[in-house]
Parts: structure tokens; C-alpha cells; sequence
């Protein structure tokens, strides 16, 4: 493997890393805050990616259709919320599962009868159409480099939303002691609906951006969601700082695993079961890589201060 190969490997492990934390993030906050375990959030990722699509190409411009498409998923992510999610907060976890599972069911359903069963493709936009060069000889697509900026970004604006004002610190105190909060008169039924509008839109965001470099079609959003929970096991439950470092590390070991691998294992094996072993144990690489962590810092790396 060449040092160009490495580069870019760790350069996509990167933004597959950003996109993890804009979906964890949110979730990280719901359940930390709310103590709501939502495994329909990776559909949110999907219905922006959707929306976003529809959008650009109903208004000719990515532009627009990413600006309209925001507040869309804010407001898929608050009907949610009214509609079915405030309705789970003091049931067990198993309930919050099952019911969160259906939603999952019926609006990848939707999205079918709706935009139908064949991916969507969503051009590049003209501004951000080809690569940087890098290296001699090593050019990286703009686009890619650009969801990184983006992400950058959004997570230094929500840090500043969580660190530096006070609904940010309602937010902390929610997920260090809700029952606390409550008995001091704070609406949480207004903080827990400004927390997973937020939510709902941040995945809604990543769905957008990812929609140019991946094919937006029904159930997206799952193999996403998984990840995202590893993500939030990992930083800490109710961290975005956590979310941010463990999405960046699940993205490196995602990505460098599974095209380092085969090439490591083909010092010893021959060619056919290298790329065999090395695609079945880089798929394992993240799990592992969760369970070390847990087994030397059980609440994550960077877990909400508590009490």
C-alpha cells in the first residue's frame, strides 16, 4: 500500500468519521437528556438524504435544496417528536425499542410508495466538482474535502450551543440530573422537544451532505445507526466532546481496516483468503475496538459529568 493510498484512505476514514458524529451527536443528546433509546434516528438520516434530493432537483440548485431542506427534516424530526416520541419517555426501555423499531418499519415503507424502491443519484454541485491536489500525483475529490469543512463546522457551532449558552446548559444539567432539573421548574417537555428537533436535523444534515457520494435509497440509515451507537458507547453517553473523538477513531478504524487488512495479511496468506480474512475481520475491527475501550473506561472516554 502507498503512502498516496494511506493518505487517502485516512482522508475518507475522516469524513465517513464527521458524518458518524452529525447522526451521533444528536442521538448521543436524546439519550443522554432524554434517556430515550431511539433506533429510528438512522431514519432521519435517510428522510433528509430524501428530502434534500427532492429539493435540489425540484429547484435546480443543491444549494437551495440543502437550505430548504433543513428546516424539512426539523420538522419531520418535531412531528416525530409530538406525535409518537413524548409518548415513551416514562416507558421502559423495551417499549421505546419496539415502538421506535415500527417507526423505523413504517417510514422506510413510506419512502418507498413515495420516491420508490430504486436509488436516487444527486449530482455534485457545480462549485465543488472536482479534486485538490494534494500530492504530485495525488488528487482528492473537493466534495469530500468540503463535507469535512461543513462538519468541522456544525460540530464547533453545536459545541459552542452546549458549552456557551443557556439552553446548552439546560441541556448538560439534563443529561447529568434530569429528575433534578424537573423539581427546579425547567419545561423538560420543551427542552426534550428542542433536543431532538436538533437531533432529527443535524442527521437530517448528514444525510444531505453524504447524498452526492452515495446512493440514497430505503433503510440507508441502518448500517449508519449501528455505528452511530458504537460511536456514543464509545465517547460516553450524553457527550457530544465524546461523540466527536469516538466518531473520528470509529471512522479511521472503519475505513483503514478493511483496505489495510487484506494488504497486511497478504504477507502471510495468499492472495484469495487475504482479501477473504481481511474483509470478515475489518468488519469486526470496530466492535473490537469498543470492547477494549469498555473494558478499561466502562461509561466511554469522555462520559457527561454526572451528579
Amino acid at each position: 500500500m502507498t503512502t498516496q493510498l494511506m493518505l487517502v484512505q485516512a482522508l475518507n476514514g475522516l469524513q465517513f468519521g464527521i458524518l458518524l458524529f452529525l447522526v451521533a451527536a444528536g442521538l448521543t443528546l436524546v439519550f443522554g437528556v432524554m434517556d430515550v433509546i431511539n433506533l429510528a434516528h438512522g431514519v432521519q438520516y435517510m428522510l433528509g438524504a430524501y428530502l434534500g434530493a427532492s429539493l435540489a432537483a425540484a429547484t435546480g440548485s443543491f444549494w437551495l435544496g440543502l437550505l430548504l431542506a433543513l428546516p424539512a427534516t426539523l420538522a419531520c424530526g418535531l412531528a416525530l417528536e409530538f406525535l409518537i416520541f413524548r409518548h415513551l419517555y416514562d416507558r421502559d426501555h423495551l417499549a421505546q425499542v419496539l415502538a421506535t423499531f415500527g417507526v423505523i418499519l413504517t417510514l422506510n415503507e413510506a419512502v418507498t410508495l413515495l420516491w420508490g424502491s430504486a436509488p436516487l443519484q444527486v449530482a455534485t454541485p457545480a462549485l465543488l466538482e472536482g479534486g485538490i491536489t494534494l500530492m504530485p500525483g495525488l488528487q482528492y475529490p473537493l466534495y469530500r474535502l468540503a463535507i469535512l469543512a461543513a462538519g468541522l463546522a456544525t460540530a464547533g457551532l453545536l459545541w459552542l450551543l452546549v458549552e456557551h449558552t443557556r439552553a446548552g446548559a439546560l441541556v448538560r444539567a439534563g443529561a447529568s440530573n434530569r429528575p433534578m432539573l424537573a423539581a427546579l421548574g425547567i419545561d423538560t417537555s420543551r427542552l426534550f422537544l428542542l433536543v431532538f428537533g436538533i437531533g432529527a436535523m443535524l442527521a437530517g444534515f448528514a444525510g444531505m451532505m453524504a447524498a452526492p457520494i452515495l446512493s440514497v435509497e430505503p433503510g440507508m440509515g441502518d448500517t449508519v445507526l449501528i455505528l452511530a451507537f458504537v460511536v456514543i458507547v464509545i465517547g460516553g453517553i450524553g457527550s457530544v466532546r465524546g461523540a466527536f473523538l469516538a466518531a473520528l477513531l470509529v471512522g479511521l478504524v472503519e475505513t483503514l481496516g478493511r483496505s489495510l487488512l487484506p494488504e497486511l495479511l497478504r504477507l502471510v496468506l495468499a492472495p484469495s483468503p487475504a482479501r477473504q480474512a481481511g474483509a470478515s475481520i475489518g468488519s469486526m475491527l470496530v466492535y473490537i475496538a469498543m470492547a477494549l475501550i469498555l473494558a478499561v473506561r466502562p461509561r466511554g472516554l469522555f462520559p457527561a459529568r454526572a451528579g
